[in-house]
């Protein structure tokens, strides 16, 4: 008998002596919380950057102006995106756009300059942005690899807490919860960034 045989044998056991009776846990979060526009943006941002995130603001007008000067600040000349995203917001943009697609072996992501993407919600409180692979978000791979990470936010999608922020979600859909760039800490809780995950991260938020 395998160590997997024991371990599978002794959750049968345990199975078998637990009480047949269903169990409800109580979910009797704190739901529905709004704040004015002016507040949610100063609280998002204020978790934001406390994350090391590069925050921009924006009009859905200036959207394709402020993503061609994002991308120009951090000299990406080749940028991937999803395929579902707007054409028209990289429209002034100088450089490469490399649409992305399942055949596309994730080590050649590397060879992208950064990735622009949309989101699905976003929570001011802890300042967390929220991805569900979405056409206009892509696959996993897509916004882990590259180096740098544009993320658009529009405001109407920008909820108090989390609560309100999973009351959003579709549950079948994989979602990947970003909180700032990618960093890590060791033993001695020395930071080290981009360990998983893009070492920048800028947020444009339109509205």
């Amino acid at each position: 008998m395998t160590a997997k045989d024991v371990i599978l044998d002794r959750i049968r056991a345990a199975r078998e002596l637990a009480p047949s009776t269903t169990v409800t846990v109580p979910r009797n979060y704190r739901t529905g919380r709004t704040l004015p526009d002016a507040e949610l943006i100063e609280l998002f941002v204020d978790r934001l950057v406390d994350y090391k995130a590069n925050v921009h603001r924006s009009t859905a007008e200036e959207l394709p102006a402020t993503l061609a000067k994002v991308l120009a600040d951090r000299n990406a000349r080749r940028v991937g995106v999803p395929a579902g995203l707007d054409a028209s917001w990289l429209s002034k943009y100088g450089g490469e756009v490399v649409v992305d697609s399942s055949d596309v072996p994730a080590p050649e992501l590397e060879g992208l300059d950064g990735v622009v993407t949309s989101s699905t919600v976003s929570c001011a409180e802890t300042g967390t942005i929220f991805l569900d692979g979405s056409p206009d978000q892509g696959r996993r791979a897509l916004t882990l690899v590259p180096d740098l990470h544009v993320c658009v936010v529009p405001l109407s999608t920008v909820e108090v807490g989390v609560p309100e922020a999973m009351a959003r979600l579709v549950p079948e859909r994989p979602t990947t919860l970003i909180s700032g760039p990618s960093a890590t800490s060791d033993i001695e809780l020395e930071r080290v960034e981009g360990v998983h995950g893009p070492r920048t991260l800028d947020v444009v938020i339109v509205g």
